[in-house]
């Protein structure tokens, strides 16, 4: 159905194609509605042809199988025997796909040799011959379809993309805490009793491996004797000012930061789907970088919720991750490439069915689909789309909303 009020006000200068509003959208589209021709029907609830006294009833059966046209025929109010018929019918699809169907007697009723698959949207053009007679019909019986100029659909926001293969990857989304690596704290203590002359470091100071922290004189030699820093780190505690004594303590406390450690909680219904060595993704609350790793090892303890603790390293180079810092994390459970995928925020309802919207032109319409796995965005389809499609991904909600408002008839 065209957007004719839509387009006759673009024309007219009314209105902007960049300010059309989705209300707008409708609204236009209820004033294009066409009168929709009544449909008659036959006994077997099948569309009746008609040509003089000679009539034909095209019904689509399935109950108990697969959808498939079924042939009645009839000369007046006398039924004619289906073996003295021949019948084609010729569907015409959206995208040039013709469905070409013949005719076999079965009963008292012509049974069509191929099924009818969703959707029942096509031109249909059936042929009969009876004694030295031959009949043809044809019309439009679409579903589900609807057409929008290119424009009007990149004004409204409508994306669409082409169905085809994807890579899914399947990952469990845990929560964790920031912790210092294993050896990266060095405590600092006097190697002899004295006083402290001097202090080179203090808390909060970035220090080298090899750099002077501090000066002590022994009590016993009275003699100075220098204190270097033995690794590269941070002081992060500080317990001795100039003038004190050393005492039998720990002086200073420095810390290597940059290497920390993801602590990640997994509760016991996923435990067994975690591997060792599983890539990782984690977010740190507050910020938009991704950090890359993966899972090293998992402590033996349980936390106080009973989820075992799985460890990552974190590179911190430039220091500007916190021990104690929470996080979230993605853990790859699985990785795998399903041959077509579509996605989920194309999929609206149609009937009974789930579909997106297959774009040929400026036209688009259902396709219904069969579906297996979700993994992110993504949903997998088993079947009902062929791959290379141009589909509506974005915005697919105006689609069904402007073909809810043509409910144009169909046989079923």
């Amino acid at each position: 159905m065209k957007l004719k009020s839509i387009v006759t006000a673009l024309i007219l200068g009314q209105l902007s194609v960049a300010s059309i509003s989705y209300s707008q959208f409708t609204h236009a589209q209820s004033t294009a509605d066409p009168v929709t021709e009544e449909v008659k029907k036959g006994p077997n609830n099948g569309r009746m042809l008609q040509d003089g006294d000679f009539a034909i009833e095209l019904a689509i059966f399935e109950e108990g199988v697969k959808p498939e046209f079924r042939i009645y025929a009839t000369m007046g109010k006398v039924k004619l025997a289906a073996e003295d018929l021949a019948v084609n019918v010729k569907l015409s699809r959206l995208g040039g796909v013709e469905d070409d169907i013949d005719f076999y007697t079965e009963n008292n009723y012509l049974r069509g040799d191929m099924e009818i698959y969703e959707p029942h949207s096509f031109q249909v053009t059936l042929t009969a011959k009876y004694g030295n007679e031959k009949y043809q019909w044809s019309y439009d019986n679409f579903e589900g379809r609807t057409a929008i100029n290119d424009s009007i659909a990149k004004a409204m926001s409508i994306k669409t993309e082409s169905v085809q293969s994807q890579i899914f990857n399947e990952t469990l989304k845990v929560f964790g805490k920031l912790k210092i690596a294993p050896n990266a704290v060095r405590n600092i203590s006097a190697r002899f009793p004295g006083e402290i002359k001097m202090l080179h470091a203090v808390l909060g100071q970035r220090v080298t491996k090899g750099q002077l922290l501090m000066t002590i004189e022994s009590n016993e030699s009275l003699q100075a004797y220098k204190v270097y820093s033995p690794i590269n780190g941070l002081v992060t505690a500080q317990n001795v000012g100039a003038g004190e004594q050393t005492n039998d303590r720990a002086l200073l406390t420095i810390t290597n930061t940059t290497m920390l450690i993801a602590e990640l909680g997994v509760f016991p219904i996923d435990q067994a789907k975690v591997k060792l060595g599983a890539s990782v993704n984690i977010s740190i609350p507050g910020t938009e970088k991704v950090i890359k790793t993966q899972l090293f090892d998992a402590l033996f303890d349980v936390s106080k919720e009973q989820a075992k603790l799985f460890r990552a390293e974190v590179a911190n180079p430039d220091g500007s991750l916190s021990a104690g810092q929470f996080l979230s994390a993605e853990i790859l459970l699985d990785k795998y490439k399903v041959p077509l995928a579509v996605k989920a925020d194309g999929l609206q309802s149609f009937r009974d069915f789930t579909v997106v919207y297959a774009k040929v032109d400026e036209e688009y319409e259902v396709r219904m689909l069969d579906l297996g796995r979700k993994v992110g965005p993504w949903v997998e389809v088993l079947g009902g789309i062929v791959e290379g499609t141009e589909y509506v991904a974005k915005n697919s909600y105006i689609i069904k909303a402007d073909i809810n408002k043509s409910a144009a008839s169909h046989d079923h």
